[in-house]
């Protein structure tokens, strides 16, 4: 569901506040940023979507998302991770989606990695209050490997005039047979520009342990009748350290209807 569009609600449906101020906001990115390796655990890349709060009802949803690591180092580099996701709104509050995870590379045949089943709550409404939230619910199960990842992110939205900032954190417990039961925390983070609804530039930034990245992103979304858009979404996230890829290109596509 694109974060290039919004539709207000005239329905209240809010059964908690939620602390307002875009100082809250910021204040939890920055304590997050500042933290230590030792207090941020995050296998592999975090680099995704950046998931904003709302839900449309009646909505229907087909998503497609590609990923390519580009790196000196062979064991990051020629990296590529897909997902076909099918997603449909339960109410005015939940969106369920359903996804197939595949990777490959150039020494490697593609292959399905995992199923993820995913549920979004938004908590308030569009304008409510000066930040709007939700959450989102993710549970993956590895097709090869007895792997499992349940993870919880709280999604938080400012807007003022024609600039919009998104902070997703989250966190995510692994545990299964092949490997160590271990708990990891992530940020990601956009500030983006309503140039217009066709065209959108973004700044995104993400963090974890093997994750410290900041890219510039465009994205957009193309009307065609009725319910019906195309969403998209293409960037480079550049990698700050070592431990992530040099470049990491992403493509987002989403059929809406």
């Amino acid at each position: 569901m694109t974060a290039g569009f919004f539709c207000a609600k005239p329905t209240r449906r809010l059964i908690f506040r939620l602390p307002g101020a875009m100082e809250t906001l910021m204040s939890v990115v920055m304590i997050v940023a500042a933290s230590n390796s030792a207090y941020l655990h995050a296998d592999g890349s975090t680099i995704d979507k950046i998931y904003h709060p709302y839900v449309q009802l009646l909505e229907t949803e087909i998503e497609y998302r590609s990923r390519y690591q580009d790196d000196d180092d062979a064991a990051l580099d020629d990296q590529q991770k897909y997902q076909l996701g099918l997603g449909r709104s339960l109410s005015e509050q939940l969106f369920a989606e359903l996804y197939l995870i595949g990777a490959g590379s150039s020494e490697s045949d593609f292959e399905l990695t995992a199923v993820e089943a995913e549920l979004k709550i938004q908590l308030s409404e569009q304008g409510e209050y000066d930040n709007d939230w939700g959450l989102l619910f993710e549970l993956e199960r590895e097709t090869k490997e007895n792997l499992w990842e349940v993870s919880t992110t709280l999604i938080a939205l400012h807007q003022w005039s024609r600039w919009i900032a998104t902070a997703n954190l989250s966190l995510t417990y692994e545990w299964g047979r092949d490997i160590n039961n271990e708990l990891e925390t992530s940020l990601a983070s956009q500030l983006r520009y309503r140039y217009s609804q066709a065209l959108e530039p973004a700044i995104e930034f993400y963090l974890g342990e093997d994750t410290l990245g900041v890219g510039p992103v465009l994205t957009g979304v193309q009307r065609l009748g009725g319910r019906r858009k195309l969403v998209w979404e293409f960037g480079a996230i550049l990698g700050i350290d070592e431990a992530t890829p040099d470049t990491s290109w992403k493509l987002n596509i989403e059929y809406e209807f």
